[in-house]
């Protein structure tokens, strides 16, 4: 019986080793000493034992026993020692019908939870129940549920990893087919460019070859052209020598019929000269003679403003006594030009922004505006009598503008470049502009043709000006020369050297006999017309200059600036001052009739009054 008592007690250790429980009903019963029979057994003894060295042994190995037992004990609550930093849960053991009624209202079974409460608390209430049952769970239960819920968890993860895999397995296809699609893009690019390169080497080997002939033939073109040219200006030049013949003697054939109205009987050997001559030139260079042409007048006038500022007045010379008196936002662009009235105190400005305006200076107020350029309007001038107004522009037009219609009533197109300047004869019939294309021209305003093209520069010309009350013209160009041209025959009379760089404008003074001029790097030279020598030279520099205008007693010399700035140069001192308040840089300059006023205008689109 004992034994027995021994084999449960070893099995209910074992099962707590295994961490599993077994309840057993066991019932002991009672012995008396007279069921067991002892007897006594003779132990023998050597002589050669003794009990000291035996209890002596025991004691040391009872000892190591120990220590090693320490040791392992040491090892084993080492790392609890280490976590015992750490917060620590304590699990308290489930109940059984706790257990029970969280498996069913874990799998929603609320049927058999209402019969098993029902059971439950009655057994509970009888008594029916022992201690073992009504108390825990056996762990066995527990921890299956716990794999159970661990089951389906990883259940879920694999489902989850299995997804993702699905998706890399989708992505790593598409990827696939990209890159095989790109490897062979790039490889149908690569044999284009190396297709290409080698059409390129063939072209090339293939142009090198004809190297050698276009050098000749533009060796030969530009010869062929340089003659053409030169024939041209020799045509041109015989051309108008015999238009300015004959208008001499149609005059002088008018002059001596209004005398004599027999003139044509007592000279008819002339009349018959100058009918062989012309009929001696060619066909192809004769001059187009139109009903409606008007004639030159004779240089025999003289400028009626020269005994007006014979004498001029002492603040008509002072260089530094102008201050800016009024300033008017005149257009939303740059304003490239200005012009005054012949006869009132009328001011055109013309701008970028493709359109020209009237203002009554010095008050400021606007009169008229005009528009119809496709481009920006480079320069304008109104005709001697007032009534019309000429304007040029980058279009490549010359446009007149009559103020009685309001309107545009003729527009010359013969230009190939934008033109860049426009002056009007003292006639009123004739109007000169100069363009890039290298050219000027003079146009009849009556025949609505171009008369003459004055050809010469080698460059763009910039400005072009007829001497007040005379037949003559002053051009100024980018090849860095200024010339005087007869406008009756469109030949060039003389020119100026001097400058270094592109001529941006040039002018007369009243009396005709000094020129000035400005070019891009702001150098001022002022020019003898009778010796062709340079008076002066002042360097304003570096920004460039782009117009100059005399005063009307000849001493005072107006310069505009591209720093913003007003030069006044004194011609008889050599001083000079600055008048500053443009925000930008000045486009142009111009004194009134009178010399009280002096009218700029800048590429800030203002018009200001010094005065």
């Amino acid at each position: 019986m004992a034994s027995d008592l021994k084999d449960r007690h070893l099995k209910l250790m074992e099962d707590s080793d295994n961490e599993s429980y077994v309840l057993e009903h066991t019932a002991i019963p009672d012995y008396d000493e007279d069921d067991f029979l002892c007897e006594e057994v003779e132990i023998q003894v050597d002589d050669d034992f003794s009990v000291s060295e035996e209890s002596e042994d025991f004691e040391n190995a009872l000892k190591a026993l120990k220590e090693d037992d320490v040791d392992k004990y040491l090892q084993q609550t080492k790392p609890v020692l280490q976590k015992s930093s750490e917060p620590s849960v304590t699990l308290r053991p489930e109940l059984t019908d706790d257990f029970v009624r969280n498996f069913l209202v874990k799998m929603e079974m609320k049927n058999t939870l209402e019969c098993f409460q029902t059971e439950w608390y009655e057994l509970c209430e009888r008594g029916l129940l022992s201690k073992e049952v009504v108390e825990n769970v056996p762990d066995i239960y527990a921890r299956q549920q716990k794999l159970e819920d661990l089951v389906k968890s990883l259940h879920k993860e694999i489902k989850r990893y299995k997804d993702a895999a699905d998706h890399t397995r989708q992505s790593c296809v598409r990827l696939r087919k990209e890159r095989d699609f790109h490897r062979m893009h790039h490889k149908r690019v690569v044999q284009e460019k190396d297709k290409l390169i080698d059409d390129l080497r063939r072209l090339k080997k293939h142009y090198d070859s004809y190297e050698p002939a276009l050098k000749s033939l533009k060796q030969k073109y530009e010869v062929a052209l340089r003659e053409k040219m030169l024939t041209k200006l020799e045509r041109d030049r015989a051309i108008g020598q015999i238009v300015g013949l004959q208008a001499t003697l149609s005059n002088s054939l008018d002059e001596k019929i209004g005398k004599n109205d027999a003139i044509k009987d007592t000279h008819p050997v002339l009349e018959m000269q100058c009918e062989k001559k012309m009929n001696d030139i060619p066909s192809e260079n004769k001059p187009m003679i139109h009903p409606k042409d008007s004639m030159f007048p004779h240089d025999v006038d003289v400028n009626p403003l020269l005994n007006y500022f014979k004498h001029p007045s002492p603040h008509l010379t002072r260089a530094g006594g102008f201050r800016l008196t009024n300033t008017i936002d005149a257009h939303d662009m740059a304003v490239s030009a200005i012009a005054l009235h012949p006869r009132k105190q009328v001011l055109a400005t013309c701008s970028d922004d493709k359109t020209w305006k009237m203002w009554a200076v010095p008050s400021g107020n606007m009169i008229m505006t005009g528009e119809g350029h496709k481009d920006w309007i480079a320069d304008c001038d109104f005709s001697p009598g007032g009534g019309s107004l000429a304007t040029v522009s980058g279009d490549s037009t010359v446009k007149i503008w009559d103020f009685n219609k309001a309107e545009c009533v003729l527009t010359f197109t013969e230009h190939i470049h934008a033109v860049w300047g426009c002056s009007w004869h003292s006639a009123g019939d004739f109007l000169a502009t100069c363009s890039m294309d290298c050219t000027g021209k003079i146009w009849d305003i009556n025949s609505e043709r171009c008369r003459s093209t004055l050809r010469g520069h080698a460059d763009s010309v910039n400005s072009i000006t007829f001497l007040p009350y005379s037949n003559y013209l002053l051009t100024s160009s980018a090849d860095k020369t200024l010339s005087m041209w007869d406008a009756r025959t469109g030949l060039c009379g003389q020119s100026f050297f001097g400058h270094m760089h592109s001529v941006n404008h040039g002018v007369f003074n009243l009396r005709g006999d000094i020129v000035a001029s400005c070019d891009s790097y702001g150098v001022i030279k002022l020019w003898d017309v009778r010796s062709l020598i340079c008076l002066a030279s002042v360097d304003f520099g570096p920004h460039p200059t782009n117009r100059v205008s005399f005063d009307p007693s000849s001493s005072v010399l107006a310069v505009a600036s591209n720093d913003g700035s007003i030069r006044m140069y004194e011609i008889s001192s050599g001083k000079h001052s600055q008048l500053t308040g443009h925000e930008e840089a000045v486009q142009t300059v111009l004194f009134d009739k009178t010399g009280e006023f002096l009218l700029s205008a800048s590429s800030d689109g203002t018009l200001r009054v010094w005065s």
